[in-house]
């Protein structure tokens, strides 16, 4: 399977110009991928003062788009997360999209970040849990999610091998970004597809270096600290082999778990 990882360089206050150099990316990569994972919010990045103008609908043009390049290469999108307006609230939502096209999964980030005032504009995505694209299962985390190991384990139990999470991770706090991705890798025997932007908001750079780690906790590859498209071919047979002969998701005894007491 060739997974490839659009890491975008977003900037501030540029929806549409975001928008277009993103699908532009997108494109490109569909073009030879089997799956295309892009950054968080990358049409608005974190400008969210025009918020309310800029979310869109599921059934907006521009989702409508994604779907089209999904059908036209046969290529299915983890296309990034996108403000998402639903049932009279925005989320910072990621759309599944099948090679077909069709709209298969929706995940609304669960755990908003609070340094950036998140919960100021975003509605908690309230549910997740693994499904299925095209033949794969999958999970769909979105950049603060992966400091909580809880969801990556609860995804893995739920048979998804390979989990993306797209980020907005900055610089400063890179060695989080390099240290979270794989220990959420390695401790439950998945792929993970940590997919980071390029650029800066308010002077302060994003970390770039998204990368696709197996399951063993080996780095697939991994881009640098400007905008490319990072390409690399895994084998989700792997996850199966490996938890074979190493599962901690069934040695792990939650029965003696008491949290609280």
């Amino acid at each position: 399977m060739k997974i490839a990882l659009v890491q975008m360089e977003i900037k501030e206050r540029n929806c549409a110009g975001n928008t277009a150099h993103g699908l532009m990316l997108l494109e490109e990569a569909a073009r030879q991928s089997d799956l295309v994972v892009l950054p968080e919010i990358w049409t608005t990045g974190y400008s969210l003062g025009h918020l309310k103008e800029e979310a869109v609908t599921l059934d907006s043009p521009l989702v409508e788009t994604l779907c089209g390049i999904a059908r036209k290469y046969n290529c299915s999108l983890l296309p990034g997360s996108l403000p998402i307006r639903k049932n009279g609230r925005i989320y910072n939502m990621i759309p599944a999209i099948s090679k077909k096209g069709d709209l298969v999964y929706e995940y609304g980030k669960a755990h908003l970040f609070g340094m950036f005032e998140e919960e100021k504009f975003f509605a908690p995505g309230e549910s997740f849990n693994a499904f299925d694209l095209d033949g794969v299962c999958c999970g769909a985390t979105i950049c603060y999610d992966l400091r909580f190991p809880e969801f990556y384990r609860y995804l893995a139990l739920q048979g998804a091998r390979m989990i993306v999470c797209p980020a907005e991770w900055p610089s400063r706090r890179g060695d989080g970004f390099d240290l979270l991705s794989r220990a959420r890798a390695f401790e439950n025997h998945v792929y993970v597809a940590a997919v980071n932007c390029v650029g800066s908001f308010k002077g302060d750079p994003f970390y770039g270096h998204s990368r696709i780690i197996d399951p063993m906790n080996h780095i697939v590859a991994e881009g640098g600290d400007k905008e490319e498209i990072i390409y690399a071919d895994i084998d989700l047979d792997m996850v199966t082999k490996v938890r074979k002969n190493l599962n901690a998701l069934t040695d792990v005894r939650f029965k003696i778990m008491k949290p609280g007491e």
